[in-house]
């Protein structure tokens, strides 16, 4: 049996890609962090079935990493904890850093001075390293990253290519592009607008505040990218791979169709609200999957509408049951 760690484990990503490796026969394990509130939602069903195991850990720690490493011995590992709303990286830069950029390079290094050959990696590498490059973007594209979280996540790439070339390891990246679900966190934008469209529709807010409506996007399902996650590791030769849907789309676009699929109009709810404009945008992500497609065989099951719709139909029965035991 194959035995993964996932950093990561509790989010949108480290939820779906457990459920993948149970399915697939893996021993999943995970990091925690230790917080004061209970964060372990997603992953509940699987922690009470003991299907998977999780340590307390921080990705800002590399006596815990190193601790959890030796007495695991994972076959594999996912590293898709990070700080990683980027809005927020502009307030908090050096956390970020710390988390994101840095906490590749504490696990790549303790695999290397654990004398870890045999251990492959993921890094959960992200579109933002683009930045203001022109669209569409694929592997070779220049990075141009226009926040602290894109820079962080551009550093723990550049590490990974290097302990790749340098010590021969099984390390890789995946450029993921956008990827959202009914488990996003409700701070990131399309889940916001999902769940306060909801709110609007029952009657318990009138508007909705969001910045720049003009942003492009290329949004995929999370549920198919973590399966192109698992093919990178599978993969004979390690390598770099961009994943996304080569569709795009603008904020104001999902918006729109939130909205609509609820009957309501967009236009008569929005105000804008400068708060949420980044000091650099990033106007134009769109990805350009052909070496994913050619070389691994994947491509997206889910498409826009399809993502839209299980996302606001979760969110609206959500909404509705705050409202009926009155936590709305």
């Amino acid at each position: 049996m194959k035995t993964a760690l996932i950093t990561g484990i509790t989010g949108q990503d480290g939820s779906y890609l457990s459920e993948l490796l149970i399915e697939k026969g893996y021993q999943v394990y995970g990091i925690q962090r230790r917080t004061s509130t209970v964060t372990t939602e997603r992953v509940d069903k699987l922690l009470k079935s003991g299907e998977v195991t999780t340590y307390y850990g921080d990705l800002a720690d590399a006596n815990s990493l190193i601790n959890l490493l030796v007495k695991i011995k994972p076959d594999e590992i996912y590293n898709i904890g990070s700080m990683s709303h980027v809005r927020v990286s502009f307030d908090i830069p050096e956390y970020t850093a710390q988390v994101t950029g840095l906490a590749p390079l504490r696990i790549l290094e303790a695999m290397r001075s654990l004398g870890m050959k045999e251990t492959k990696f993921y890094q959960a590498s992200s579109s933002e390293m683009f930045g203001i490059s022109p669209s569409p973007q694929n592997e070779e594209t220049p990075m141009l990253p226009q926040s602290p979280y894109g820079c962080a996540k551009l550093y723990a790439y550049h590490m990974v290519r290097a302990y790749r070339s340098g010590y021969g390891m099984f390390a890789c990246n995946g450029i993921l592009f956008n990827h959202e679900s009914p488990r996003r966190s409700i701070n990131f934008v399309t889940q916001k607008i999902c769940h306060e469209a909801a709110k609007i529709k029952i009657g318990l807010q009138k508007e909705i505040r969001l910045g720049n409506l003009d942003a492009m996007r290329d949004w995929g399902y999370a549920g198919d990218y973590i399966k192109a996650m698992h093919r990178i590791m599978q993969h004979s030769i390690p390598g770099d791979f961009v994943i996304a849907t080569e569709e795009q789309h603008t904020v104001k676009e999902f918006a729109e169709k939130v909205f609509g699929s609820l009957g309501l109009n967009f236009y008569d709810h929005v105000v804008f609200d400068e708060q949420y404009l980044r000091p650099n945008e990033v106007p134009d992500l769109l990805g350009d999957a052909t070496k994913a497609r050619v070389v691994l065989g994947w491509k997206p099951e889910v498409n826009f509408e399809q993502l839209i719709d299980m996302m606001v139909s979760k969110a609206f029965d959500e909404e509705l049951s705050k409202l009926r035991i009155g936590v709305a």
